[in-house]
């Protein structure tokens, strides 16, 4: 019996690990789709949803499933309610992407306002703090975790020099840049928000290997 929950326990952490790719893909296309002006992208990555949410609730499934045959406990017991936290962190982020490929499919047939520059930066930032914590949690590294919280104040900077610069330097001086402007402002946002449930996955992280809430409460990360 023992020897069956930890193969479920592997087969969960796989499940999460292609979630979590699933995820970043659909972030990096998103981006991409507004970079390169691509329609198809765009809708592709509103397709993709379809896949993912079907994942977040298999993924619900087998972790109540193992909850009720196994009943375990301490680390166990965190590993379990972790992953559940970090499957509804991933549909969030994975609905986000959507949102930015939406926001894409308002402006794809327009010249684009400005050259981009900040908002590939903070793509580059959420991909990379949703697969840092994804790592975290398959190999229980406290370290890339604290990695991750410690790195969501830049995430922060740049969304508002991006919020700035539209409204001050655009939406400010001539008004009708505004429905171009406000979708990118929609999209700086929206990957900002990625980076808060990145965020959000490396807390669970901590508190499952460390049973420590750091949550609202950054100096326990030391």
């Amino acid at each position: 019996m023992e020897r069956h929950f930890d193969e479920e326990l592997k087969d969960l952490n796989a499940r999460i690990l292609r979630m979590g790719a699933l995820a970043e893909e659909a972030i990096m296309n998103s981006v991409k789709s507004l970079k390169e002006q691509d329609k198809a992208m765009a809708l592709k990555v509103v397709d993709s949803d379809k896949q993912i949410d079907m994942m977040e609730l298999e993924i619900e499934e087998r972790c109540l499933e193992m909850l009720a045959l196994h009943q375990p406990i301490a680390i166990d017991l965190r590993f379990i309610t972790t992953a559940m936290k970090l499957n509804n962190e991933l549909e969030r982020i994975a609905d986000l992407a959507v949102d930015i490929a939406q926001r894409v499919l308002e402006i794809v047939d327009k010249p684009l306002l400005k050259p981009l520059v900040d908002i590939p930066k903070l793509c580059a930032i959420a991909q990379s703090m949703v697969k840092q914590g994804i790592d975290a949690f398959v190999n229980r590294d406290i370290e890339l975790a604290k990695k991750v919280v410690l790195t969501d104040p830049e995430a922060d900077k740049l969304r508002n020099l991006v919020q700035d610069e539209l409204i001050n330097d655009y939406i400010a001086k001539d008004k009708s840049t505004a429905p171009r402007a406000v979708p990118l402002l929609l999209i700086a946002r929206h990957l900002e928000r990625i980076c808060d449930h990145a965020t959000n996955i490396a807390e669970d992280v901590i508190y499952m290997v460390q049973a420590k809430v750091v949550r609202h409460h950054p100096e326990k990360l030391e």
